[in-house]
């Protein structure tokens, strides 16, 4: 854990700003920013990266639901349903971790992104429209929690990514209602990932407040955007995140394929 300089606190200043509009924005956690730019800019491991992040996240998504629940773009019940499926998830997850292939985890995700990115193109959201919670709703958004969970705990990604096309295309909600809603699951998810890190060592607290403080600056900022852009201009927004996350994952894999290769000599 390095000192606090005028630059590292800069740095983690202009982490944690990018990363709390494009939460707000989407309604993702915001690690799909934080991580990587820890890695390249402040030369932390992976795994402290991930703890710190998700620390990060914590006040991001409070101060996110806040945004978005002042319109009336929260459902709360379903957000415990997802919470649930996400805990179980995640649990299953870290279990898998030790006995998959990432390499076919990494793909198979890129595959998974391609399909939502494709459906969200053909997709144009209706806001306004309620969604009445049914038993089989419930039992829907319980199986997307736990798809939810496994995959975050196997590859570290955001619960947004996923639970924000799914609520849009496979039950019909409006997209700030699952941004709104998106945020509000992984409070819970972030917090007991938090704790389980802080008791491991594995998370920069310092670093990862500064993060979040800075992030809370901006995640209203990216509420208010995705309230007053379009539908259409929304999901083409996302469908532009989404590749970003393809192409980052496209090249995690290629360069994870070079280093498993025996040298040629």
């Amino acid at each position: 854990m390095g000192a606090v300089t005028r630059s590292r606190l800069l740095t983690l200043a202009l982490i944690g700003l990018g990363a709390g509009f494009l939460s707000g924005l989407f309604g993702v956690g915001g690690g799909t920013v934080i991580v990587p730019a820890l890695v390249a800019f402040l030369a932390f491991d992976r795994r402290l990266a991930a703890g710190t992040s998700l620390l990060a996240i914590v006040p991001t998504s409070i101060v996110g639901v806040i945004s978005y629940g002042i319109n009336g773009n929260v459902h709360w019940p379903t957000a415990g349903i997802l919470a649930i499926g996400t805990v179980v998830g995640a649990q299953i997850g870290t279990w898998l971790l030790a006995r998959l292939s990432q390499q076919v985890l990494r793909w198979a995700f890129v595959v998974f992104l391609v399909v939502v990115a494709v459906q969200l193109v053909l997709t144009v959201p209706v806001r306004g429209d309620a969604v009445e919670l049914t038993w089989p709703l419930a039992l829907g958004l319980v199986a997307v929690g736990l798809v939810t969970g496994v995959l975050s705990g196997l590859l570290g990604v955001g619960g947004g990514v996923i639970v924000v096309p799914a609520m849009i295309l496979l039950f019909g909600y409006s997209d700030l209602i699952a941004k709104g809603t998106s945020l509000l699951m992984m409070i819970p998810t972030a917090l007991s990932g938090t704790i389980g890190n802080v008791r491991r060592s594995n998370v920069d607290v310092k670093s990862g407040l500064m993060t979040g403080v800075a992030a809370c600056v901006t995640v209203t900022l990216g509420s208010l955007t995705a309230g007053a852009i379009s539908p259409q201009l929304a999901n083409i927004l996302f469908v532009a995140f989404l590749a970003f996350l393809i192409v980052k994952t496209v090249l995690e894999a290629l360069k994870a394929r070079r280093r498993s290769r025996p040298d040629a000599a």
